[in-house]
C-alpha cells in the first residue's frame, strides 16, 4: 500500500491509502486507432492485447508521489495520464500521473513493463464532480530533458482523445471501493523525441477554469548488481 495526500484548490488535503492501482491502457476513444497501433507495437515485438481497452492490475505500492524514480536500464520512459482517485465512497479525485515504464520487459508481456516502475501521481486533484461537465477541454502534455538541456515537448492532446473517467464508472462499478486508482492510459508521443529521458514533466491543464496540475521527477540509474 502506499499513503498519499492530495491537494485540494479549497486548501484542504485529502488523505489516500492506496490499496488498488490499475492502469488502463489502449486506452484512446477512436477504438480504430487503437487496433492500428496495436498492429504496430506488434511489429515491434510487444504483445497485443486480448481485449482493447485493457486493464492492467499493478502493486499498490508502486503508487508514489515522488520527485525521483529509480530505473535499472536506460529504456525506460513515461507515459502522460490523467488518474482517478477514488477518496471514498462519494468523493472521486482527478489528478495528474505518469506511468513509467520498463520498454526492454514491455516486449515481454505489458503488465511485466507496468510493475517494474512507479506510477507518479501529482501533489494536486480536483473533485471530478468540478470538471466532469468540461473534461473533454482538459490537456494532458509532457515534456522530457536530457542531459541537463531544455525541456521538449514529446506529448500534447486532449483528454478527448482518451476514455473518460465515466466510461471506467460505468464500465467497471468495483472502482467505487475507497483506495482505488486508476491510471487512464496514454495519448501519442511526438515523433522524432527521444523518449528515454533523464527527468520528465507531466501537466494536465484545465482551460476553463484557468488552472493546472503538473508533476515532475528525475530518472535515475540504479548501480550495476554485484553477482
Amino acid at each position: 500500500m502506499s499513503e498519499l495526500a492530495f491537494d485540494l484548490p479549497d486548501g484542504t488535503s485529502v488523505p489516500v491509502t492506496v490499496t488498488r492501482l490499475l492502469n488502463a491502457g489502449y486506452a484512446g476513444r477512436e477504438q480504430q486507432e487503437v487496433a492500428a497501433h496495436v498492429a504496430e507495437l506488434a511489429e515491434l515485438g510487444v504483445p497485443a492485447p486480448a481485449v482493447t481497452p485493457a486493464l492492467y492490475p499493478v502493486a499498490p505500492y508502486l503508487a508514489a508521489q515522488a520527485d525521483t524514480v529509480p530505473v535499472q536500464h536506460g529504456r525506460t520512459s513515461g507515459e502522460a495520464e490523467w488518474a482517478l482517485v477514488v477518496a471514498g465512497p462519494d468523493d472521486l479525485l482527478l489528478t495528474v500521473a505518469c506511468d513509467h515504464t520498463d520498454r526492454a520487459l514491455e516486449v515481454h508481456g505489458v503488465a511485466w513493463s507496468k510493475n517494474a516502475g512507479l506510477d507518479v501521481l501529482g501533489a494536486g486533484a480536483w473533485r471530478l464532480a468540478d470538471v466532469e461537465d468540461h473534461i473533454d477541454e482538459l490537456r494532458l502534455r509532457a515534456w522530457v530533458t536530457h542531459d541537463g538541456g531544455t525541456e521538449q515537448l514529446i506529448q500534447d492532446a486532449p483528454v478527448a482523445a482518451l476514455l473518460p473517467p465515466r466510461y471506467w464508472l460505468d464500465e467497471i462499478p468495483q472502482l467505487l471501493v475507497p483506495g482505488t486508482v486508476l491510471l487512464s492510459g496514454t495519448i501519442a508521443m511526438l515523433p522524432d523525441v527521444d523518449q528515454f529521458a533523464d527527468r520528465w514533466h507531466v501537466e494536465l491543464a484545465d482551460p476553463v477554469a484557468g488552472r493546472t496540475l503538473d508533476l515532475a521527477y528525475g530518472v535515475q540509474r540504479m548501480p550495476e548488481p554485484v553477482g
